[in-house]
Parts: structure tokens; C-alpha cells; sequence
């Protein structure tokens, strides 16, 4: 069976989804099942929306902003900025790795960021 057969084959009622690659005969392929992100909207109480270690995307966009503000552009500054809101280096390197990830695992989450951040 050839890449686009197996493609449709997994994606069967996915079509018409926004954000999808569309290939002709095959219908809309998600760029997850080729390693990136997907494009498929997430229901609200979808669990990758839930706080990592306690902290919520919120949380992550609001230490970035102030990142932004400070001029801090590497990971100690954001961790040290989650530190001086109390939470401890662990938990924030673990968040920040966390929503990086799931980032990486639905394009919503980076969207859903983006807004957090005033874009």
C-alpha cells in the first residue's frame, strides 16, 4: 500500500478539517502522521491543555512576555523569571519542556499561545 493509500486510509473522516494538506484522490492529510505537528482542532478539555507541574500555557506565555520585556532570551532567564513567581526550577524546566512539546504535538497549542501572548 502506498503513502498517500495509508495517509487516507488513517485520516478516513477527517475530511474538510481547516489547516489540512489536501492531496488529490487522497483527501486531507494531517502533517502529524508524517512527524509534525497536528492540525486537527483539540476539544477544550482535551488533556494536553492541562497545567504541567502547575503551571498552564498561561502561565508559560506570561513568564515569555515578561521575558520578552526584560530582553531575556534564553531558558535560565524564563526559569528565573517562573522563580520569582514562586514556582520551583524543576517544575518550570519541566513545564517549559512540557509545553514545547505539545507544541510540537498540535499546532492549536502553539496557537493558543501566540494569543496568550498578544499576537
Amino acid at each position: 500500500m502506498g503513502f498517500f493509500s495509508k495517509a487516507k486510509e488513517a485520516l478516513s473522516g477527517q475530511q474538510g478539517q481547516p489547516g489540512m494538506v489536501h492531496v488529490q484522490g487522497a483527501g486531507p492529510i494531517d502533517p502529524a502522521i508524517m512527524g509534525g505537528p497536528s492540525t486537527r482542532s483539540v476539544a477544550e478539555n482535551d488533556p494536553i491543555w492541562e497545567p504541567i507541574n502547575g503551571v498552564s500555557l498561561q502561565d508559560y506565555a506570561n513568564w515569555a512576555r515578561e521575558a520578552q520585556a526584560r530582553g531575556v532570551n534564553d531558558e535560565a532567564g524564563l526559569i528565573t523569571i517562573a522563580a520569582e513567581g514562586g514556582v520551583s526550577a524543576a517544575d518550570a524546566k519541566a513545564a517549559l519542556d512540557g509545553w514545547v512539546a505539545r507544541m510540537g504535538q498540535s499546532m492549536a497549542v502553539g496557537q493558543q499561545f501566540r494569543k496568550f501572548l498578544g499576537y
